[in-house]
């Protein structure tokens, strides 16, 4: 049977749970149907000490909490759904320790179960482009700010993360972060970005 994350999972650095995250299966439980997907790319934001200008919580109020990033700032193992460009949510793991913002954004998934459910949401198209981008993810699985701090780790969530075999470093590919926009350096360019190499799912 399948087991759920917990949370001493997601209490460590970003940028370690964004490379343990890469093969385990995001889920998420509507009207009674699993939806999931292997994740397949993650981005790490705000890793522990090292202050981060492309990370809310660094970027915003100078690292205090807003309305907005709250959830940024801890506990780990919860949700972190924003909205942005007035169109699009956005998932993240919160991780690392209370009081610092850390978290993982999931940036693509490999389809596994309600495969017709996301296709009623995102249209017909190629399988590879149903869920192959952030906004796209959340679109097809219903992810919106509902579920803003949603526990992933409680066994009555309606959203969590099943435990899979740990993915070899060396199917790990890394590189920068994508629209970092107007970010300086050497942020702009921090290689906090993991896919698993080869992966037909990874965004474009």
């Amino acid at each position: 049977m399948p087991v759920r994350l917990t949370a001493d999972f997601y209490a460590r650095s970003a940028r370690t749970v964004a490379q343990a995250l890469l093969g385990q299966t995001l889920v998420r439980q509507l009207n009674g149907r699993r939806l999931s997907g292997i994740i397949v790319e993650t981005e790490a934001y705000c890793d522990g000490d090292t202050p981060d200008l492309a990370c809310h919580g660094e970027r915003v109020n100078h690292a205090r909490p807003t309305p907005r990033t709250a959830v940024m700032f801890g506990p780990a193992g919860r949700a972190y759904v924003y909205f942005t460009y007035g169109i699009h949510w956005m998932f993240n793991v919160v991780t690392g320790q209370t009081g610092q913002p850390n978290a993982v954004l999931v940036r693509a998934l490999e389809p596994v179960e309600g495969i017709d459910q996301m296709m009623a949401r995102r249209g017909e198209r190629p399988l590879t482009q149903l869920t192959n981008g952030p906004a796209k993810l959340a679109q097809a699985l219903t992810i919106d700010h509902s579920l803003n701090g949603a526990n992933l780790y409680a066994p009555d969530g309606v959203i969590w993360i099943e435990e899979a075999p740990a993915v070899a470093p060396s199917q790990i590919a890394v590189g920068p972060r994508i629209g970092m926009g107007k970010t300086p350096e050497p942020w702009y360019s921090m290689p906090w970005r993991y896919w698993l190499a080869g992966n037909a799912f990874v965004s474009k």
